[in-house]
């Protein structure tokens, strides 16, 4: 279960990964379902967590050549987090947007206990979602 929670945890951060792949392996082992999700959902939130963590403090490093955004570019994303506020983070476990979202809720300080609620949650549905539909598909393959 420590390869789930490494995997689902780097799966969250920047870094690519897939972690779904993995559970749906870990479950088809014999692997106990509520464990599985709680290690998964764990692992990725806190991944998720170490972006928030990295926003909050990137936007000191705006001025350097280096950083990733322009001003024009984090105003833009500045508009478009106001618009849709922390709410977007519920969809932090989409491929391609979530990470992003978890740095922006990072950017824009929003509170780490909110944060952490609305990423669990995120991340807790994809995986019971995906645990769903490994004992609906792979069950007959797995023996």
């Amino acid at each position: 279960m420590l390869s789930l929670f490494l995997v689902a945890f780097a799966s969250a951060t920047l870094l690519p990964g897939g972690s779904e792949v993995w559970l749906a392996r870990q479950w088809c082992l014999g692997q106990p379902l509520l464990g599985l999700w709680l290690v998964a959902t764990s692992g990725n939130t806190l991944g998720s967590l170490v972006n928030v963590w990295l926003g909050r403090y990137a936007r000191r490093f705006q001025d350097r050549r280096w950083f990733p955004a322009s001003r024009e570019g984090l105003a833009r994303a500045e508009r478009w987090y106001h618009r849709f506020g922390e709410w977007s983070l519920l969809a932090s476990w989409a491929p391609l947007i979530g990470d992003p979202l978890t740095v922006l809720a990072g950017i824009f300080r929003l509170p780490w206990w909110r944060a952490v609620l609305l990423i669990t949650l995120a991340k807790g549905a994809r995986y019971a979602v995906v645990l769903y539909l490994a004992q609906a598909w792979l069950a007959p393959l797995c023996g």
